[in-house]
């Protein structure tokens, strides 16, 4: 048995070790929620505090240093060989989650952090591993995503800091909160011995599946666009108020959303969204006087998404002018399309390949957290076969065997990484 096929057989087995522990531990972070009967972890919440301890405990017991940074990720460190101050490679995804979610968006990628490092503790790599559980990648307190992802980067700032949350909280007060409670914390920056970002993901779709693939390798990122529309028109009395006669806000906006939805389709491969409308007065037999809609727009090519959201804003006006109400747009959040590095999307396919996995490259229509990092680090990422495309739903899922999977193409990652940063060290190309 030649040394190569011992390293398979020894990393295969590993991998198998570390899915089942990895699905064990989602469900043990799933009951850390702020709501009972669902799993709901906003920013800087107590449940997000629980999710800390427990994942300390297990990364501590790996050998990796913690600690908490004032913007609230989660933050480990397992040195290098070495010692001192090595390259770094951050592995990283998010530990919020939207309101009644399922188990594996975001945590996933954080436990295959740390499944790396427990499968490699003989490892002798020239690199060290930080895991980064972010804060926020979903923006469910705020409205506003990726704070998290933001602050290691130097993003979180502005305008962001003055969002509010349901009780009037602003992002500043809540971190300054947090912060002074613990001043353990340490700051949220990103290490300036980074030297690249992966994130590893449940697809959040159907895509895999259909190709019959445990693992994809995302290239690219699409980018976002939310916006606010708001139809103003006069309330009335539902029974006295003739039809003709109506300002109806509502039946406005009712309008404007399959108009919006006809536009879209008119784009290739976009997608528009109308994922909450607020409705005032809200009485049963009052018509709507005022009408707040979200609007999320999202392309892999930042021109297109831009004359879309104008395509949109253009449609409100006109439907509001025919009906004789008033209207206001605005677009309050923007991230553009973001390309993965080159070189490290072609280094994961070749870990894939080494560890056994056809894969296919693809384009994300979510947003993830590597889409804020990739701008300053170079960066990859890696789907997981999502059963049924089924996410942001208690119904989300995975399968242990491509988890088993990923770690095992992870740690075919880390030996191809350490000749890549070998190589970019002495300046050579990959």
């Amino acid at each position: 048995m030649t040394t190569t096929t011992t390293r398979d057989e020894t990393r295969a087995a590993a991998a198998d070790k570390g899915a089942a522990m990895l699905m064990h531990r989602c469900g043990v972070l799933a009951q850390c929620t702020e709501k009972q009967g669902e799993i709901l972890r906003t920013f800087l919440s107590p449940a997000m505090d629980e999710v800390h301890r427990t994942m300390r405990g297990w990364m501590e017991a790996a050998g990796i240093a913690v600690a908490v940074d004032r913007a609230g990720n989660l933050r480990g460190v397992y040195p290098a060989d070495s010692g001192g101050e090595a390259r770094r490679l951050v592995i990283g995804s998010h530990l919020d989650t939207v309101p009644n979610a399922g188990a594996y968006d975001g945590v996933l990628g954080v436990l295959i952090g740390l499944a790396f490092v427990e499968a490699s503790a003989e490892r002798k790599d020239p690199f060290a591993i930080e895991v980064i559980g972010f804060s926020d990648e979903e923006g469910t307190r705020f409205g506003a995503p990726f704070l998290g992802s933001r602050a290691v980067v130097g993003e979180l700032a502005g305008d962001l800091l003055e969002c509010v949350d349901g009780n009037g909280v602003s992002v500043a007060a809540a971190i300054t909160n947090h912060a002074t409670q613990r001043p353990e914390t340490i700051e949220a920056v990103l290490s300036d011995r980074c030297a690249a970002y992966l994130e590893f993901h449940i697809e959040q779709g159907p895509v895999l599946e259909s190709r019959d693939l445990a693992l994809g390798i995302v290239e690219g990122l699409a980018g976002q666009s939310r916006c606010k529309v708001e139809f103003r028109g006069h309330a009335g009395h539902a029974g006295t108020t003739p039809m003709k006669l109506r300002k109806d806000a509502l039946a406005g906006a009712a309008e404007w959303m399959t108009r919006v939805e006809a536009i879209a389709m008119r784009f290739g491969n976009a997608v528009a969204t109308v994922g909450r409308i607020d409705a005032e007065p809200g009485g049963v037999n009052v018509i709507p006087g005022n009408v707040r809609c979200s609007l999320d727009v999202r392309h892999a090519e930042d021109p297109v998404r831009a004359a879309l959201v104008r395509a949109a804003f253009d449609e409100a006006r006109g439907v509001a002018a025919k009906r004789g109400l008033q209207v206001g747009t605005a677009q309050y959040h923007e991230r553009p399309a973001v390309r993965l590095d080159v070189d490290l999307v072609s280094l994961a396919e070749r870990a894939a390949e080494r560890a056994g996995y056809a894969t296919i490259r693809m384009t994300s229509g979510a947003g993830h957290d590597a889409m804020v990092i990739a701008p300053h680090v170079p960066s990859a990422m890696v789907f997981l076969r999502n059963p049924g495309g089924i996410s942001h739903h208690p119904e989300e899922n995975v399968a242990e065997r491509d988890v088993a999977a990923a770690i095992h193409m992870g740690l075919c990652f880390l030996d191809e990484f350490a000749g890549h940063l070998a190589q970019k060290e002495t300046g050579k190309l990959v």
